[in-house]
């Protein structure tokens, strides 16, 4: 028995018939992008906490260094550190999370097809976009810390800022990176819808 399946693109019905094999291979595509899927949401909220934890150390620095104590200072710096190392820890892992979901993606659109991918492409880009904002938001936050050690004269602190400012850089092209690789991948989604939607109405009879 054939499985018959139907998408809506753009007020177009197009149909796609698979046989038992299809159903077979878009199953266990389905199951690996639900694991892919919770991967995603654990390694978000990971960087998120991580993300809450840099927030709280960068505060409990700040009123250190208002009270002078230097002791506390050094141990604020070495939790800042760490909690950035976590964050592009968690950041690497949710980006290969993402490309495993990608690939999951293109194996299930092989069997299945087209109008679904082209919303998770969407929704790709404007993750990535996000992804760029928080890299913004973060180098800004970096210039900013820049800017007061150097005021402060605090060597070792305009040093590390600066690694970090490096860092953040790097963030924010791989993310952009990211994103026209997203884009790229709905151009040509879209040029398979059109030739698909194109195939099926040659197919209808005349």
């Amino acid at each position: 028995m054939k499985v018959l399946k139907a998408v809506a693109v753009g007020g177009t019905l197009v149909a796609l018939s698979f046989g038992g094999a299809w159903a077979q291979d878009a199953k266990q595509d389905v199951q690996d992008i639900r694991q892919d899927r919770k991967d995603i949401r654990k390694d978000t909220k990971d960087l998120q906490q991580d993300r809450r934890d840099l927030r709280q150390d960068r505060r409990e620095l700040y009123q250190d260094r208002k009270t002078g104590d230097t002791d506390a200072v050094t141990k604020d710096l070495k939790d800042i550190r760490q909690d950035r190392r976590d964050i592009r820890k968690d950041a690497n892992d949710l980006q290969q999370d993402r490309r495993d979901l990608r690939q999951d993606r293109r194996d299930l659109s092989k069997d299945r097809r087209i109008g679904q991918d082209i919303r998770e492409d969407r929704r790709d880009i404007r993750k990535d976009t996000r992804d760029i904002r928080q890299d913004r938001r973060d180098l800004g936050q970096d210039r900013r810390e820049l800017y007061q050690d150097r005021k402060a004269g605090d060597k070792d602190a305009i040093a590390q800022d600066r690694k970090e400012i490096r860092q953040d850089r790097k963030d924010l092209k791989a993310d952009a990176r990211e994103r026209r690789r997203d884009v790229r991948e709905l151009k040509r989604d879209r040029r398979d819808l059109k030739r698909d939607v194109q195939e099926g109405r040659e197919a209808q009879p005349k």
